[in-house]
């Protein structure tokens, strides 16, 4: 009956969505790492489940692993892990992910941080190690390009440096392979409308404008596109800022945590002594957005502003 509205929009849904949007970044790691690359996110995917399952088994509570929410947290988790890691560390992650970040804080869509990126942030303390151990896809260990820009003050990239980029990177976590396969299913989940374009267009956009003005060795010198290419920003801002309970819920609010994003991760890439600063902006700006929702609501309808 009116003036309800309704829609055939599911969460299940919505979660194949996702998983198709990833499906070609997941082969394509395969193709460059070989079954290790599968292996890693089959166990932490497996882990990720598994964990939920049994932590609502034993609390009583409903066992909702089929809404497929656990399975894209082991996915993105094991995005955003070396090829090469030990089968026990995405156990570790996933079970943290599922247990500590989410159905302690009441389970889908009450957790205040992004799962995957909390266990991220979680296993680079834990075991630093195991995570910064990279594996270029020739099998051949070295440096993330990153790396290179923060340790090697010679380094300039080549043409070939950004094919690397955008097809075959020379190192980097699982996820982070190829950039032009992460910008299509991006794409794709804007144009399903499964998430917001806001978030990753003023992530993306606003992190190029803060890498061109403060540039790495004098201001307005920033490679952008370089910089753009590199690492987890594409990941980051397709796939894990947009996560519906750790985001804004205005268009205001979106706005202003893809801004936030972008230049935390500026600031962290070019002046802290960590290479790549994506997941720390982001978990930051998470723990942000219940401040931004109080502050930028929309109007009600039929309601003046009050006069200044």
């Amino acid at each position: 009956m009116p003036p309800h509205i309704y829609g055939t929009d599911t969460i299940v849904r919505r979660m194949r969505d996702v998983l198709f949007a990833l499906a070609p970044a997941f082969v394509y790691s395969i193709y460059c790492y070989g079954l290790k690359a599968f292996y890693v996110t089959a166990v932490s995917v497996l882990s990720a489940v598994f964990a939920e399952g049994v932590f609502q088994k034993i609390n009583g509570r409903e066992v909702t692993v089929g809404d497929l929410s656990a399975v894209i947290t082991g996915l993105l988790l094991a995005f955003n892990l070396p090829p090469d890691v030990p089968l026990w560390i995405p156990v570790i992650g996933s079970a943290f992910a599922i247990v500590a970040v989410k159905q302690l804080f009441g389970g889908l869509g009450n957790n205040f941080v992004n799962p995957a990126l909390a266990a991220r942030a979680f296993l680079l303390a834990s075991f630093p190690a195991h995570m910064t151990q990279w594996a270029a896809p020739d099998a051949v260990a070295g440096a993330t390009y990153l790396a290179r820009l923060k340790g090697e003050s010679g380094f300039v990239p080549q043409v070939s440096d950004y094919w690397a980029l955008l097809f075959w990177k020379e190192g980097g976590c699982i996820g982070e392979t190829s950039a032009a396969v992460l910008i299509l299913g991006g794409l794709y989940l804007i144009a399903r409308k499964v998430v917001n374009w806001r978030i990753p267009v003023f992530y993306i956009g606003s992190f190029a404008l803060f890498a061109f003005l403060l540039g790495r060795g004098s201001f307005f010198s920033g490679d952008v596109l370089f910089e753009v290419l590199s690492g987890g920003l594409l990941l980051g801002a397709f796939f894990m800022a947009t996560d519906y309970a750790t985001s804004p819920i205005t268009p205001g609010g979106k706005i202003l945590m893809g801004v936030g994003c972008g230049f935390l991760t500026v600031i962290i890439r070019f002046y802290s002594g960590y290479p790549e600063g994506v997941s720390y902006a982001i978990l930051i700006m998470n723990l942000a957005v219940p401040l931004i929702d109080q502050y930028i609501r929309p109007r009600v309808y039929g309601k003046r502003r009050r006069a200044a």
